[in-house]
Order: structure tokens, then sequence, then C-alpha cells
């Protein structure tokens, strides 16, 4: 006679058993298609961090030491931060006005916000080039209107990578804020404006709070992106703002120092991962990612 434990337990002759057996044969191919392209070159990296040229963490205990790798830290702090907070008011902005259009209207201008997802970031780095130059489409305006007599230096600078990366920004920042946005109950609001509150106050008061988990959410993911560009800093940038990516590309390709590079791009995974944990536990990523 078998026991309770017994009748619980799946065997290869009950149904339990083949849809496990079929469940991993179903996710066998990705699984292993992911540790061969994607945690083992990491493992790889990691593991050249702490080997080349000599094994140890001298890599990197060159975060602490080296007035070099500090300043491009600084500067690639910098631009994520600032290029995140721009982002971040625009894509507001934008999100308010789509929640509270009409549905045709919000047709177009979702258009807009999604058109520039497909195009190329090259493409669109070298157009920002164009329009950016001193004797580009922006210059000429400002100097044919006489709001300047020079000029003016848009590009080869931190000006110019801050255009680039908030341009590509926006849709990142804008998708996450709009889907809690709509979220929102507007009766809450409508309730506060009956009981006396004006449409500042209600906004302050009411829909500003209840749109924060979004904001934070579009915020860690643009900051996240930010840090590893890559194609507008080296463009609109000319080489005189490096940031991490394109100092590991010199480091690996030009300087041949594998163990330098191979620690700040697992210096960067590591904040990344980080970041995402924070955000795991803000907002839902299956629900920011498009998921249901």
């Amino acid at each position: 006679m078998s026991s309770p434990a017994d009748q619980l337990t799946p065997s290869p002759s009950r149904p339990g058993f083949g849809v496990t057996a079929r469940y991993w044969l179903l996710i066998l191919p990705a699984l292993a298609l992911m540790i061969v392209c994607y945690i083992y070159p990491i493992s790889k990296v990691l593991w050249l961090s702490v080997t080349e040229p000599q094994p140890g963490l001298d890599n990197y205990a060159m975060l602490a030491t080296s007035a070099s790798i500090q300043r491009m830290l600084a500067t690639t702090a910098r631009i994520s931060v600032i290029s995140t907070l721009i982002t971040l008011v625009l894509a507001y902005i934008v999100s308010y006005a789509l929640v509270h259009a009409s549905e045709r209207v919000r047709r177009w201008m979702f258009l807009g916000v999604l058109v520039p997802l497909w195009i190329s970031v090259l493409v669109r780095a070298f157009a920002w080039f164009v329009l950016l130059r001193r004797e580009g489409l922006i210059n000429n305006i400002l100097i044919s209107s006489g709001l300047v007599d020079a000029p003016l230096s848009l590009i080869w600078n931190e000006t110019g990578v801050l255009i680039g990366m908030v341009h590509y920004m926006l849709p990142f920042g804008i998708l996450p804020i709009y889907a809690n946005m709509r979220d929102i109950d507007q009766r809450c609001v409508a309730a506060a404006r009956g009981l006396g509150a004006s449409r500042a106050v209600a906004f302050r008061q009411v829909f500003l709070p209840l749109s924060m988990p979004g904001v934070v959410g579009a915020s860690i993911l643009v900051f996240i992106f930010s840090l590893g560009f890559f194609v507008t800093p080296a463009i609109l940038g000319g080489g005189k703002t490096l940031m991490i990516a394109e100092y590991i590309k010199v480091q690996i390709l030009e300087i041949v120092r594998w163990g330098v590079g191979s620690m700040l791009a697992g210096t960067l995974l590591i904040i990344i991962g980080g970041l995402l944990v924070a955000l795991a536990r803000v907002v839902d990523l299956r629900k920011l990612f498009g998921s249901i």
C-alpha cells in the first residue's frame, strides 16, 4: 500500500512528469543560446578583469588610483545624470499631454514618439551632426535671425552629446511614464477639484504623487541606457567627451589593455545589474517592458 507522499511524487508514467519534460525541452534551446552567447562571454570578461595582466584585483584598484579613469567615470556620471533629468522633464510633459489628448491626437503623438525608435542611432547621430555644426541649419537660423553674431559651438562637446542622447532617450522615458499615468484614476483629480483645490494644487498634491512610480522607473531605465552610450558621444563628442563605452574601446582595440577594458566592462555590468534590481523593487518590470 503506497503512502500519501508516494502518491504525490511524480513518476515517468504519470502525466505530470511528461509535462515537465516537455517544458524543459521547449526552453532548452533558448537556455543553451543564452549560456553560449551571453553568460559565457560575460563570465569570460569578468575572468579577464581579474587575471590580465596578472591574477588579482589590481585592475579594480585603478578605480581608486587612476586619475584618467576617475575623470572618465565622472564625465560619464555627469552626462548620464544631466541627460536623464532633461529627458524626464520632457518625457513627463509629453506623457501628460498624451493622457489628456483625444484619441485621434494621441495616435499621431504616439507615431511621433515611436518613429525615432525605427531609425538607427548612427543615422540620428549624423543627422544631429549636420544640424548642429557651425555651418548647420540651427546656427544659420540663429545668425540670420540676429539672435547671435557668431556660430555657436554645439558639437564636439558635452552640449552636442547631451542633445543627441536626450533625443534618443525620450521614447524610453515617455512610454513608462505614460503607462503609469494612464492607470491613474482621473476621478481622484476631479474629487480634489470638487473639494475646492485649484488645477495646480490638484496636480501637485494628487496627480504628481500618483505618477511618481512611472517617473522613478523611467529615470532608472533612462540612466541605465545613458551609461552605455557609445555612438552618440563618439560622433557628437568628437573624442573630446570620453564616456565609459568609448574608453573601453580605446583600452581594448587601441592600447590593447584587456585587463583594464574588462574591468571597466565588469564595473559597468555590476552597476547596471544593481540599478535593475533597484528598478524591480519600484516597478513591475514585466509591465515596464510591455509584458501582460
